[in-house]
């Protein structure tokens, strides 16, 4: 058994930088919305309810060969810094951090398989992969699916497929996503008119925290928008494929840029990591927009002594959430720049 200190000092695998086409696409997330007959859906359902509902689930989990070295979090019992370190890390979503009655998370020791219990679904199964990897991803997650189905026996139409609570996840339940670093686009000034064209596809394109976030850093999530119409793996192959191409795009990008704007680009580079080196004052922003120049540069060969797995850390360790559980104890509202700066310090020069 493990507890959210030790999820804080385990490496964030998701982030290695060992799965395909990771120098843009940092992560794949493939997640089935899933409910159980004979409940009313979590928006409209009781204390007793959910309890009864959170029970079967996390024991179907739980009982699950997938979720290896599993914690269970009931959120009512869990501190507000650490439901915002299980959202910062992609694990839940900030609507499940901000109502936690009911509500619980089942995270496995590698982070690889997580589910969210009592969100809008009864069940949000996620699977979570370095890389570009939508087909992989999907085909973990449908064999979790299919385990934790043998106890649960979701709720499914012959008609419309899986039952959710909102009509855009009918269907499949699935939405893919790949979470992508596109600076040489941004630099560029090009990125409008390829996130215009991936919409124009019938994606989804968001910021670094997905629905309801803003872009910061030149980080976009893109995913699939419809689950109803499309088998699963249909959804997953469009989502890979356009990822693939939008890595092209990116990686076309970056080596203009490094021909035609070399010294100018190595300056930005230069200054970000020296500014993350050195500075004793940081705000979330700042870091966000400086790991995206220094992680350019680290893509680019452009720096020495820097690994993009590093660099992939500091977005999610300099989150507040993080540092306030880290330093403050259990007051997200308590975390300070100082702090921020000096944990930026020691990761670089470790």
């Amino acid at each position: 058994m493990w507890t959210i200190d030790r999820l804080l000092n385990a490496p964030l695998r998701w982030l290695e930088e060992d799965g395909p086409r990771s120098d843009v696409v940092l992560s794949t997330r493939v997640r089935v919305a899933r409910n159980l007959p004979g409940h009313p859906f979590p928006g409209r359902a009781g204390e007793r309810e959910l309890l009864a509902v959170r029970e079967s689930v996390t024991s179907a989990a739980v009982g699950s060969g997938y979720f290896d070295d599993a914690i269970v979090l009931n959120m009512e019992e869990t501190g507000p810094a650490a439901r915002e370190v299980l959202f910062e890390r992609h694990l839940v979503s900030r609507d499940f951090t901000l109502r936690p009655e009911g509500r619980a998370a089942v995270v496995d020791g590698a982070e690889s398989v997580s589910a969210m219990v009592n969100e809008e679904d009864h069940v949000r199964l996620q699977c979570i992969r370095s890389g570009l990897e939508p087909v992989a991803a999907w085909k973990l997650a449908e064999r979790v699916d299919c385990e934790m189905d043998q106890n649960l026996h979701y709720a499914y139409s012959g008609e419309w497929g899986f039952l959710t609570a909102c009509p855009t996840n009918v269907g499949t339940g699935l939405r893919v996503s790949v979470l992508v670093h596109l600076a040489g686009l941004v630099r560029e000034g090009k990125i409008a008119q390829v996130l215009g064209s991936v919409s124009r596809l019938g994606l989804a394109v968001r910021g670094y925290y997905g629905e309801g976030s803003s872009p910061l850093g030149a980080f976009f999530q893109i995913s699939n928008q419809t689950t109803l119409g499309q088998t699963e793996d249909d959804l997953a192959y469009t989502v890979e494929r356009v990822g693939a191409q939008i890595a092209e795009l990116e990686t076309e990008a970056r080596e203009r840029l490094r021909s035609e704007r070399s010294r100018r680009l190595e300056d930005e580079v230069h200054r970000a990591h020296g500014i993350l080196s050195n500075a004793r004052l940081l705000s979330i922003d700042e870091v966000m927009e400086l790991c995206s120049s220094l992680r350019l540069g680290v893509a680019l060969d452009l720096v020495d002594g820097v690994e993009m797995s590093t660099v992939n850390r500091l977005l999610v360790v300099t989150q507040p959430g993080h540092l306030a559980y880290a330093f403050f104890g259990e007051d997200p509202s308590e975390v300070g720049d100082a702090a921020r700066a000096d944990l930026v310090r020691r990761e670089l020069r470790a």
